[in-house]
């Protein structure tokens, strides 16, 4: 079994007929009444990330680097981002992401989800950062709370970004991260389920846990 480990913080094609059936398609949280309004939309963004990575880049990534001043970034429509590494960073991204394939998509998980929010809230107490809690939990341990997981596991923390577009794009860019772990954990095959949880961060004002899964079942199941 396999872990693997993500942080991040910041001070399609289907075959189908039209792109409303394509938005059905990805959008796999629809009717999950556990989740916000925007935790499903991570859910249909990292979806839609996922069924055609080069043109998701391409479309949504690439032309942010025309709102690069130096370090700086000017995201349409909100706040200035301070980065680490400026737009060699979206370059970089955009360049490997032309080179992916699509990936299953994934649907939404109540025990990922629980696990998520544990810490979600957690950190919205403590105003830390990072994956391990207050009471010394890491994710696995998290995660076991709940069910009993297949695969491997991962988790993604994204702190002080306003939309799922934004968290998704941010997490992707990886921007200060050498080995783009958070990349990596969007990008990897094997995963197929995934837990979501935003709330309020006192730091960052905002944060959204993602535990991913390839697979999770009842602690009572085989």
């Amino acid at each position: 079994m396999k872990q693997i480990w993500g942080i991040l913080i910041l001070i399609g094609c289907f075959g189908l007929a039209n792109g409303q059936d394509v938005k059905s398609q990805l959008n796999t949280a629809a009717d999950a009444d556990y989740l916000t309004p925007l935790e499903k939309e991570v859910v249909y963004e990292i979806n839609l990330f996922r069924s055609d990575p080069a043109a998701y880049s391409k479309r949504y990534i690439e032309p942010l680097k025309t709102y690069y001043d130096n370090k700086i970034l000017h995201y349409p429509g909100d706040k200035a981002i301070q980065t680490v590494e400026g737009v060699r960073a979206l370059n970089e991204c955009v360049q490997e992401l032309k080179q992916m394939s699509s990936r299953p998509i994934l649907q939404p998980d109540q025990k990922l989800g629980k696990a998520a929010r544990d810490h979600q809230r957690d950190q919205q107490k403590t105003g830390k950062t990072g994956h391990t809690g207050s009471d010394r939990s890491d994710m696995k341990q998290r995660i076991e709370r709940y069910g009993k997981w297949q695969k491997l596991i991962g988790e993604n923390i994204a702190y002080g970004n306003s939309g799922a577009r934004q968290i998704v794009i941010f997490l992707l860019i990886d921007d200060g991260v050498k080995n783009r772990g958070h990349r990596t954990t969007l990008l990897n095959p094997e995963f197929n389920t995934v837990g979501v949880a935003c709330g309020k961060h006192p730091v960052y004002e905002t944060m959204c846990v993602l535990d991913f899964a390839g697979g999770i079942t009842e602690k009572n199941k085989p």
